[in-house]
């Protein structure tokens, strides 16, 4: 689920269903063994690489509570043969890009097949610009019918050339009932005593601006210098008076669960995911911040056999399967938006609570007061130097 963004992000920051959202060498194939297809394309004979390698944020696939296992890997290894190599490996975009910007700016493989970048974040839009993605070969993903209508034709990628989503998720305040009164309200988070040195906001520009700017009366997602300056100089504020106790990414999470934090702004996915009934997650009054998680394609990824798997997870049944996990199997699921058509349906022969949670499946209410930040503003050189200052300061 962004200017040094993190997550588990929400709902782990996940894509929707049936919502709004804006929601991508050498070529060696990350461990291809066969014929590998480009600009969209299919060659005349392909083969599935043996093993898949996949970089995402941390918790944020179905996962066995006992044996660790993910049992939608373990249902495509099986049904293809291909292993995937699956690493949590990204915390945050910022620092994901810092490790492999150098070697695809070399036409070096970083030895990934897919990974997981956020739209409300530059890095994204970086990759795509730069031509350090590859394109899909959509001809291996016949269920990209089932993307929602919403999610298919974003501006970074028009015509989902390069990305696909993963995940969406929302942006709101989260609190710990056991200490704190109810945290509805960004005045209340940036600026009630007795929180101060209690509460943590993210390292997330477009997460952090929007629901400050929000709550300021302006205009996320058509970003003025005044509307700008005016958020910032609030955050800055509540930093500088030591109301802030840290700018995160989804680390946050434990910590208030743990009760070390009495509040923190949040992703939706990752409170879901916590399940604990005294952490409670909120829409702020004023209106929160709406992402998605993309797949894409490096630059020497094995385009073939990403495509393949990205058809795998846009089976109905698969999402339903990763979105919800499985209680009776002690399997947990993803907990974030989905971008499938239909999940919601399988979601709920699996578990009927996740079907019906709205911080998975959102009312029309949620995400009608959610909105996406200006993609113009996230690449703003004077904007991301002042940030970049102040979360590291």
């Amino acid at each position: 689920m962004t200017d040094q963004l993190t997550r588990q992000q929400l709902l782990k920051r996940a894509a929707i269903g049936g919502a709004a959202i804006t929601v991508p060498g050498i070529l060696a194939a990350c461990g291809s063994s066969g014929t590998k297809a480009s600009g969209g394309t299919t060659s005349v004979e392909q083969k599935l690489a043996s093993t898949l390698h996949f970089s995402n944020w941390t918790l944020y696939i179905d996962t066995n509570n006992k044996t660790h296992a993910h049992p939608s890997l373990d249902q495509f290894q099986k049904k293809t043969g291909t292993h995937v190599d699956y690493v949590e490996d990204i915390n945050d975009n910022a620092s994901f890009f810092g490790k492999i910007q150098g070697q695809l700016s070399r036409g070096q493989s970083i030895n990934r097949d897919i990974v997981v970048l956020t739209d409300n974040d530059r890095y994204l839009g970086l990759m795509l610009r730069k031509g350090y993605a590859e394109k899909l070969d959509k001809a291996a993903i016949p269920n990209i019918k089932n993307l929602v209508e919403v999610q298919q034709h974003p501006n970074f990628d028009p015509n989902r050339d390069y990305t696909l989503p993963w995940q969406s998720g929302m942006t709101g305040i989260a609190y710990n009932d056991k200490l704190t009164d109810p945290v509805l309200s960004v005045d209340d988070l940036l600026e009630n005593p007795k929180l101060k040195g209690k509460i943590t906001v993210l390292n997330s520009m477009g997460d952090a601006m929007t629901i400050v700017m929000l709550a300021n009366g302006d205009d996320p997602t058509k970003v003025t210098d005044k509307a700008w300056n005016a958020a910032f100089s609030r955050i800055k504020k509540a930093a500088d008076n030591k109301q802030i106790r840290q700018f995160t990414g989804n680390d946050y999470a434990p910590a208030l669960a743990k009760g070390d934090l009495a509040a923190a702004m949040s992703w939706s996915g990752d409170i879901a995911q916590l399940g604990n009934d005294h952490i409670h997650w909120n829409v702020p009054e004023a209106g929160g911040a709406l992402w998605t998680d993309n797949m894409l394609i490096p630059k020497g990824g094995n385009v073939y056999t990403a495509s393949v798997y990205m058809n795998y997870v846009y089976d109905p049944a698969v999402q339903g399967l990763m979105e919800a996990g499985d209680p009776k199997r002690n399997i947990t699921g993803i907990y974030y938006i989905p971008p499938v058509t239909g999940a919601g349906t399988f979601a709920k022969k699996y578990d009927p609570a996740v079907a019906s949670n709205p911080l998975i499946f959102p009312t029309a209410k949620m995400l009608d007061s959610v909105k996406i930040f200006d993609s113009k503003a996230l690449n703003n050189q004077k904007y991301l130097e002042q940030w970049q200052n102040l979360i590291s300061g």
